[in-house]
């Protein structure tokens, strides 16, 4: 991608609809003037009063108890340097979101205008009592470490500099497992590292605590290896001073058995990384360019473990897998600092992680039959769902263990189960899906590519190796955008049908083929390819696209009358239907029919039930299925309860293992307690439907949209089901965040298919 393209991307990302990335949401009902006097005045004056006479009952009584203040002042952002504290904003509120979607933590992110660390620590320490925590962010050495120190002798909340602390945590993980793949012992290695800012001294205190020996680490900053003759250096760089006679970083990699870079891109080649001992462990952590690209350590020798910060390669330390889930665990027990148990039992809960049996939601994520322990997964993936309830618990028993718990924690495994709940499916799915689809991008042909969405879309989904774009339209129109709008789109094959003479005369021969009979002349057939969804269609049916996208400008049956006419139904299907995917705070629930069939029949219903049924599992996900109604099963003998009654008994019939029930209303499918309380025979009542299947198309429809237009989901889809191949209808409409999301899931039905056909 383009520097340019991104930059402009990421302003737009940034500015478009309400600025930021984060916004305050009530949790209690404002809608009314009894609700306002509870949440303000009068109301409000009894939790104060209680609060007054114990201090503790803020725990109770407000927010503080989840939330936690992401602070910096700008000195040191990322890799840009002492920006100050407005151009580090983005990146605190960035951390704000990571902290809400993997952890569910509440943050309120705070920029301070103040470099001298006595008065830094002063403001720091007068907001305190507004949070449960503070994470410390971008703040410059050796600055950072004093102003740590500090605020955890004179605060009573956790505290912790994820830029010291994450990569240590991470990356110590790493290494215990790399050790173990290695066959090496941790106190007889000799490690090299290059970089001595907060982090590379964190991660080297903390391997001291694993069991590495002071004199086995050698460490390098700017000026080349950090010996004791030195002179000028501060406290931490003392620490790490070595007496051994080396003095660059070549010399210091001979015959160390492990590097680990945090310093900047490219000061690594290949001759250094095979100096090293047998079985070299390299970690190049320098972002976005590491020491050392993976490929050339990789192909520098065979015996190598390689690990980097990035998403593209095996083994990413990523600190996404540390701080929610630190937080997370010292604030559920009210921890009055991260200290040194603490940590360690994060790194140690990591490092077993990766040793257990990955999920198949994760060999989902990466498109991986069986991702497995060994020198490419030392450390478990960040779309791993199991972090929070794995390293959470550890890190609140090593609070509790060393006695900086304010709470204790008895019933563990209720403990588990709430973490599990606090976080739905759904804020996973998408992040799940895209990569998937990365792992192996499909040829998706965009039938409407002169407008603007849809190029901007199409550029998305190949920038971001999702998928591989076909552009159909007219090319000097679609030229005339891409220049307009100034997007890049590279070598992505442009075709305009009305231009392909030969090409629409074979594929007009083939459709003449299937439809001869149904009222077509050759001359028709070969005409009507002029048209792009037809012949954006016949692409597909061909093999020369994997699946189609269209819709935007369209109406819905444009699109879906050349598939029909051209790939036809699966094997066995009489009826195609549609799918929503709704994305609740609950999680994903999945709407069907919402789109084609009218007023379907018992059987109807239960070929629409089959097909969602099988698209829901490509998703991972068992599907809990309620064929909705306004009657709760039998209470109504109406014509159109008695039809949804008689597609259940069918289903209950000839599909004994689908979990389905009904007829029901949608309250009691939704709500499990409910559900529970009032009808416990049904398959799922402790769990509650997942999938809801709708009597007609005007249920269906309303549904969906009606959610949608209220804020409470947003909907993905139309997903067309029932074709013999992937093609995939628009909403009118559409941003193109609907349509990249309708593109990743057209990619990963096309990946369903071909991986049922082998």
């Amino acid at each position: 991608m383009k520097k340019n393209k991104i930059n402009q991307e990421a302003l737009d990302y940034h500015s478009q609809g309400r600025p930021g990335k984060i916004e305050v949401v009530p949790t209690k009902p404002y809608s009314s003037q009894r609700d306002l006097s509870l949440a303000y005045s009068p109301g409000v004056a009894e939790p104060c009063l209680r609060i007054a006479e114990n201090k503790e009952d803020v725990y109770k009584y407000t927010a503080k108890g989840n939330l936690v203040a992401v602070i910096s002042n700008g000195t040191a952002v990322l890799g840009l340097g002492n920006i100050g504290p407005e151009a580090g904003k983005p990146v605190m509120e960035g951390k704000g979101l990571l902290f809400k979607i993997f952890a569910d933590i509440d943050v309120f992110d705070i920029e301070i205008d103040q470099t001298n660390v006595d008065d830094f620590v002063k403001t720091v320490k007068a907001i305190s009592p507004t949070f449960g925590g503070i994470n410390l962010e971008d703040i410059k050495a050796p600055e950072c470490f004093e102003i740590e120190k500090r605020l955890k002798e004179e605060l009573t909340i956790p505290v912790m500099h994820d830029d010291q602390h994450g990569t240590a945590i991470i990356s110590a993980a790493a290494l215990l497992n790399a050790l173990e793949v290695a066959g090496k012992k941790i106190e007889k290695v000799k490690i090299v590292i290059s970089g001595a800012g907060a982090s590379a001294i964190s991660c080297a205190k903390l391997y001291l605590s694993l069991g590495v020996k002071k004199e086995n680490i050698v460490m390098l900053d700017s000026s080349g290896v950090i010996t004791t003759d030195r002179k000028e250096l501060d406290e931490n760089k003392k620490l790490f001073a070595t007496t051994a006679k080396l003095h660059t970083l070549e010399e210091a990699m001979k015959g160390a058995d492990v590097f680990l870079g945090l310093s900047k891109g490219n000061i690594v080649n290949q001759a250094m990384v095979k100096s090293m001992a047998k079985n070299a462990i390299v970690f190049a952590l320098a972002n976005p360019d590491p020491e050392i690209t993976y490929d050339d350590a990789a192909a520098s020798r065979n015996d190598i473990i390689i690990a980097t910060g990035r998403s593209d390669y095996p083994n990413q330390v990523n600190n996404v897998l540390g701080f929610p889930f630190i937080f997370r665990g010292a604030l559920d027990v009210r921890a009055t600092q991260i200290n040194e148990a603490m940590k360690l039992a994060a790194v140690r809960a990591i490092a077993e992680l990766a040793k257990e049996p990955v999920p198949e939601i994760v060999n989902l994520a990466y498109n991986k039959k069986n991702i497995a322990f060994g020198k490419d997964y030392i450390i478990p993936k960040p779309l791993d769902p199991r972090l929070i309830s794995t390293v959470a618990p550890a890190v609140a028993k090593a609070a509790i263990d060393s006695g900086v718990a304010q709470v204790t924690i008895t019933n563990w495994n209720g403990y588990v189960d709430e973490l599990n709940k606090r976080l739905g499916h759904d804020n996973k799915l998408i992040r799940v899906v895209t990569s998937k689809a990365k792992q192996n991008p499909q040829r998706i042909v965009f039938a409407e590519a002169d407008t603007y969405k849809i190029l901007k879309a199409a550029m998305i989904v190949r920038d971001e190796g999702i998928a591989k774009p076909i552009l159909l339209g007219n090319l000097a129109k679609i030229q005339k955008l891409i220049e307009e709008n100034n997007l890049d789109l590279g070598d992505t094959p442009m075709i305009d049908p009305r231009l392909e003479d030969e090409k629409r005369q074979e594929y007009g021969e083939i459709f003449f083929r299937k439809r001869k009979r149904r009222g077509y002349t050759l001359h028709e057939a070969r005409k009507i390819m002029n048209e792009r969804n037809y012949y954006g269609a016949m692409m597909v049916e061909a093999g020369e696209a994997d699946a189609m996208i269209s819709g935007l400008t369209r109406k819905y049956a444009d699109t879906i009358r050349p598939a029909l006419q051209i790939i036809g139904t699966q094997d066995e299907v009489k009826k195609v239907a549609g799918m929503y995917i709704m994305i609740t705070k609950k999680g994903p629930v999945f709407f069907a029919d919402t789109t084609i069939n009218v007023n379907p029949t018992a059987e109807d219903l239960v070929e629409i039930t089959v097909l969602t049924a099988w698209a829901v599992q490509q998703f991972n996900i068992k599907p809990r299925i309620a064929l909705l109604s306004f009657s709760n099963f039998g209470a109504s003998d109406d014509v159109s309860a008695k039809k949804v009654r008689d597609a259940v008994a069918i289903l209950h019939q000839k599909y004994p293992g689908m979990m389905v029930d009904g007829e029901m209303q949608a309250n009691f499918a939704l709500n499990p307690h409910l559900l529970s309380d009032n009808f416990p025979f049904c398959e799922f009542a402790g769990e509650g439907a997942n999938t809801l299947i709708f009597p007609n198309l005007d249920a269906g429809n309303i549904a969906y949209k009606l959610l949608q237009e209220m804020g409470a989901a947003e909907a993905i889809g139309p997903v067309l089901l029932g074709l013999k191949k992937p093609v995939h209808v628009l909403q009118l409409g559409s941003s193109v965040r609907e349509i990249v999301n309708m593109v990743t899931i057209a990619v990963v039905d096309a990946q369903s298919r071909k991986a049922g056909k082998q």
